[in-house]
């Protein structure tokens, strides 16, 4: 049996595609992963080691030696890591994760203050019933109290128009803070490393309110379809990254059966 909570991403599939929720959060079907997810693991990593020094070991050259130890560590957990990014492709990889740290030394001084919190894990209920879980990247307090959550996006800065996906992870961590430490975080900061630039946001508690109640739509919509057990597909030219087409009934495919769910 599956236990479901819903997280940004997981959220952001059932919006894109009913199916494919399916396949990721009750299935769990594998995935194989990518070179730019592995590369965002890794700078992650490094930026969570970082902010457990002392405020002067904070530097860009020290962080950049974290880079083959937390590398090292990656793949004795996953070996597949060697075939994703073979010996003779490892120095360029490194190259392009120290790129992303330099990016992130060029938005911020880390020896400035220190972090609440690295990579959070929260899991929780809001009051309207419905299940969260998910890490946030970053939690910082200012000396007057004043709470910043922090993600680090190691992608390209999409465009303003294409920026609803990015946001709703903020908000949606913005709102499962209020909730479960009673205080709205001041700002939400996305901090785009390949280009160092960020985008900030200061939610409202009217806007979190509401973003609860479509939060708690959304929950009913899954919880209906876990009941008929049928999630249905829905094309977009999203469908082309899909790794699971050959299971889509829009693609001649047929999904697996349906297992139980909690």
């Amino acid at each position: 049996m599956v236990s479901l909570a819903l997280s940004p991403s997981r959220a952001n599939d059932y919006v894109q595609c009913p199916l494919l929720y399916r396949f990721r959060a009750i299935d769990k079907l594998p995935e194989p992963k990518t070179v730019a997810q592995v590369r965002g693991t890794l700078v992650h990593a490094c930026l969570e080691d970082m902010h457990l020094w002392e405020r002067s070991e904070r530097t860009y050259p020290a962080v950049v030696k974290r880079l083959r130890p937390n590398w090292a560590d990656m793949c004795g957990e996953d070996p597949s890591l060697l075939e994703l990014v073979p010996e003779g492709e490892v120095y360029e990889f490194l190259v392009g994760c120290r790129s992303l740290l330099k990016g992130y030394f060029l938005m911020e001084n880390p020896q400035g203050f220190d972090a609440l919190a690295c990579e959070k894990f929260v899991d929780a209920v809001l009051p309207n019933g419905v299940p969260v879980r998910g890490f946030i990247d970053r939690v910082d307090v200012a000396p007057t109290g004043e709470v910043r959550v922090v993600d680090y996006k190691t992608g390209k800065k999409p465009l303003p128009r294409y920026s609803g996906q990015a946001q709703f992870q903020m908000r949606f961590y913005a709102l499962v803070w209020w909730r479960t430490q009673g205080v709205i975080p001041h700002q939400l900061r996305l901090m785009y490393l390949k280009v160092a630039d960020s985008l900030y946001l200061a939610p409202s508690r009217e806007e979190l309110e509401f973003f609860e109640r479509d939060l708690g739509d959304l929950w009913g919509k899954i919880l209906g379809d876990i009941s008929a057990g049928v999630f249905r597909a829905k094309t977009s030219k999203l469908c082309g990254w899909c790794p699971h087409q050959r299971l889509c009934p829009m693609f001649g495919g047929t999904p697996p059966p349906f297992p139980g769910v909690e």
